[in-house]
Order: C-alpha cells, then structure tokens, then sequence
C-alpha cells in the first residue's frame, strides 16, 4: 500500500462532488461522459460504491455471480446528490468494520478487500472531476493522489480485458512506453509483448520507445481520456505511432 489514506479520500472526493452538484441542473450534459447528464454521473458513481460496499461486506472469494444491489435510489434526480452522500457514508463504515488487508476476491491484481477501496476511490475522483468540468469549474487534484492513480490504473489495467475488451491489442514485440511524472517523483514504464502488457517495475533506466512526460495529474487524466495529448505542457517524445496505439486501446 501507499502511504495514502484511500477511505479518507473517499470520503473527500464525494464530499466534494457532493458540494459542486447540490445545486446544479441534474439535467446539465457531461463533455467527459458523452452522452450522459449530471444526474446519470451522480446515479453511476453512487452506485459503483454502493456495489463495492456491498462486496467489501460478504468478503466474496470468487467473481460475484450477481449484481443485484438495493440501490435505493431517489425518485427525483435533484435528490441524488444527498444519495451519493449517503453511499460514501456506507462505504466507510465498511472500511472500519474489517481488515482491508484480508484476502479477498478481485478483478485487478491486489487480491486483497483494499483493492476495491482504491478503485473506489479513483473513480469517485474521476467522475468529481467530470461533474466540476461539466459546471464550468477548474477541478484541482492533489498531486500525490494523482500519481497513486497512475500507479493504480497503470497497475490494473492488464486485468481489464474483459471490460475493456481493446486492452488484449496491446500487444508487440517489446515495446515500452514511459510515463513520467513532471511534478515530482513517479515513473512508469509498460512493457508491450507478443503475449500481453504490463508494468516493469525492474527496469528503470532504459530509454523507452515512447514517453509521455506531464504532471501527476495530468497524466491521471490522459489516461483516463479526460486530457487530450495534444495539452500545453504535456511532452510527448519517440514512436509516435506507438503512443497512438496505446491511447486508442486502452480505454478504461
């Protein structure tokens, strides 16, 4: 684990969702998640916790066979906000009823109950983002936060085929892409091979093929495909097409 509080950050990221929808028009469009509304953005985040919690409860050994939650959701849309609110504070008392560090069933590659804590937490912070760009506010994100991201879905996402059904092309001939981080210390390399990707934690110093260089949360938001490459600020040097390939498959 990092040395971040994960369910403490849950907590304030949908604090601060919570605070910028309150008021807002549930029927305002979303530009980071075309198609939907604040109302759909509020309903799906509210919901993933809700399903985490409840998988952080039975502890599940296996791939869940259902999911089937009693979501509880309001009638009324503008009602959705204290809703999100109340999931948060469910999520929480999950955290302190059990040991985070129990095994436990998972879709990534932390078989432990603090992988869906972290999942969560990233994408209540995705989709706070989301909701402050979508009413015209510049989101901030701390950046030690924003580097765990990176870590996080960096770490994940070779797991994630059968969601992200474009991560099984990411594959060639040992290939690397480097992310790196210009506000502080964080490095990622991804080792493409013939059969499959991933992170290399060992090498650290070999020139990479592609390299992407911007902040923390720069970077976060990239590869989520809330950032455009093309970003003042953001550094892209070496194969070109590499980094096009990678951005076009994988999708989180």
């Amino acid at each position: 684990m990092t040395p971040l509080d994960h369910g403490t950050a849950v907590a304030a990221e949908t604090a601060r969702f919570v605070a910028a929808v309150r008021q807002a028009d549930p029927a305002l469009p979303v530009p980071g998640c075309p198609g939907w509304t604040l109302a759909d953005l509020v309903r799906h985040t509210g919901s993933v916790q809700r399903w985490f919690t409840v998988l952080l409860r039975q502890r599940i050994q296996e791939p869940p066979r259902s999911r089937d939650v009693d979501l509880r959701l309001p009638e009324r849309p503008e009602d959705y906000p204290a809703w999100l609110a109340e999931a948060a504070e469910q999520a929480a008392a999950a955290f302190a009823e059990g040991d985070l560090d129990a095994p436990m069933w998972a879709w990534g590659a932390d078989q432990h109950a603090r992988f869906w804590v972290r999942r969560m937490l990233f994408e209540t912070l995705v989709h706070r983002v989301d909701a402050e760009r979508a009413l015209g506010l510049e989101p901030e994100i701390d950046p030690a936060l924003a580097a765990d991201g990176v870590d996080e879905f960096l770490t994940n996402l070779p797991f994630a085929a059968f969601f992200a059904p474009a991560t099984a092309e990411l594959r060639a001939e040992n290939r690397t892409v480097r992310f790196a981080r210009t506000d502080g210390e964080g490095d990622w390399l991804v080792r493409l091979r013939p059969d499959g990707f991933g992170l290399d934690h060992a090498d650290t110093d070999t020139e990479a093929d592609a390299t992407v260089r911007a902040t923390a949360a720069e970077l976060l938001l990239m590869l989520y495909g809330r950032l455009d490459r093309d970003t003042a600020g953001v550094e892209l040097s070496g194969d070109q097409e590499l980094l096009a390939h990678w951005f076009a498959h994988s999708s989180f």
